[in-house]
């Protein structure tokens, strides 16, 4: 009998089941999908993030993979331009954005390195239950053999329409209205560095990856979705252009090497993290707006929170304690960004804002501590310092 059941091989199922095999369990990893594949996503991933990499033993591999250090962050709105060296968290100050299909299955390998039994073309079909618990899974394996594993943990980390979420009828609360739709592509021949530049209404971000291509965003309000996706296009680049005609200009000199990609789907939400027998991680438990890419840390940190509750296999807490601690704590490591990422998903540009920006573009110190704030290192609530209260609204 596995220890635990986790279904979903990319970065939150991966690293969960990385964490959990090198505490002792006994894991199993299925995916439906095909290893190496892409998906839809922003890539970031912030300090607090590279550093828990760099503790589990894979960061060295995501740096030979030929994805670059970010380490020297820019935001540019209205007159105001903040640069300057990237926010420390345990020692690295440098932030990377590898493509999906890098860092899901280099977390995958290392998970099957320490002894997780990672099965993909293998797709989830129900729970086994005894009353309210859940107590395994069946499932479609690739040869297409229906199986089933009893187990004490079915671990859900299959994404934001997660199966297991609604196999196991995890609650939705906090939910929020959609904000924001994005567009994006990849281009090569064009320096640049991790870039974000704001108007009203409109955002561009810009985050180097693999193979010298950079990933340029650009996003809209959410009701503006129906006009500008039968022509994406042309508003991806119209944007840019308006938001940031520096960087337009650095494009004409390069060459947009992949085709357009984009989404609406901008869901907002929290799930229940646990109940008997079962827990979620990753977009299963949680999802936000993308524009503040935290959904791979975040991914990271409800892995190894979970990993932590769980603890040892031998001299751990029961599967119940464990959930139970899952439960009540997951919210405090996501409740605050998720709030902050709501606020800046609105992409309006207030003058009481600008003129705290202004004061904060005079003080290396304070831009730094903005930078913090944005990638997790600090909670956005204490990011004002005396300085900053009175201007903040």
């Amino acid at each position: 009998m596995y220890d635990a059941i986790v279904v979903g091989a990319r970065c939150a199922g991966a690293s969960t089941a990385l964490l959990l095999a090198r505490a002792g369990h006994r894991v199993l990893v299925l995916d439906r999908g095909r290893p190496g594949t892409d998906k839809l996503s922003t890539l970031y991933i912030h300090q607090p993030g590279v550093a828990r990499l760099a503790k589990w033993d894979v960061l060295d591999a995501i740096k030979k993979s030929g994805c670059q250090p970010l380490d020297r962050p820019t935001y540019q709105v209205a007159d105001i331009h903040l640069t300057g060296p990237a926010p420390e968290a345990d020692g690295n100050r440098a932030a990377y954005g590898p493509r999906r299909f890098v860092l899901d299955p280099i977390l995958a390998d290392a998970a099957a390195e320490s002894g997780a039994d990672v099965r993909f073309g293998a797709t989830a079909l129900g729970l086994l239950t005894e009353g309210e618990r859940v107590t395994g899974l069946r499932y479609r394996d690739s040869d297409g053999v229906v199986r089933s594993e009893n187990t004490p943990l079915v671990i859900g980390a299959d994404g934001m329409r997660s199966s297991i979420a609604k196999l196991v009828g995890a609650q939705e609360y906090a939910v929020h209205q959609k904000l924001t739709c994005a567009y994006y592509s990849y281009w090569s021949g064009v320096p640049a560095g991790f870039e974000q530049y704001q108007r009203p209404g409109h955002w561009v971000g810009v985050i180097p990856t693999n193979d010298d291509r950079i990933l340029v965003a650009a996003y809209f309000l959410q009701r503006e979705f129906d006009r500008i996706k039968g022509a994406a296009q042309e508003h991806y680049l119209d944007n840019i252009r308006q938001t940031t005609p520096t960087l337009f200009e650095r494009l004409q000199a390069g060459e947009q090497v992949e085709r357009m990609y984009g989404t609406g789907d901008q869901l907002n939400f929290l799930r229940t993290a646990a109940g008997p027998g079962w827990a979620l991680v990753g977009d299963s438990g949680h999802h936000k707006d993308s524009l503040t890419a935290r959904g791979i840390t975040d991914a990271f940190l409800q892995a190894e929170l979970l990993a932590e509750c769980v603890g040892p296999k031998e001299g751990g807490p029961s599967t119940d304690d464990a959930l139970k601690r899952y439960l009540t704590t997951r919210d405090s490591i996501l409740l605050s960004n998720y709030k902050s990422t709501l606020s800046v998903a609105r992409l309006e540009v207030t003058e009481e804002r600008l003129r705290m920006l202004r004061v904060i573009q005079e003080s290396p110190e304070l831009t730094e501590r903005y930078f913090a704030a944005a990638a997790g290192i600090i909670a956005p609530e204490d990011f004002y310092t005396e300085e900053l209260l009175p201007l903040a609204s």
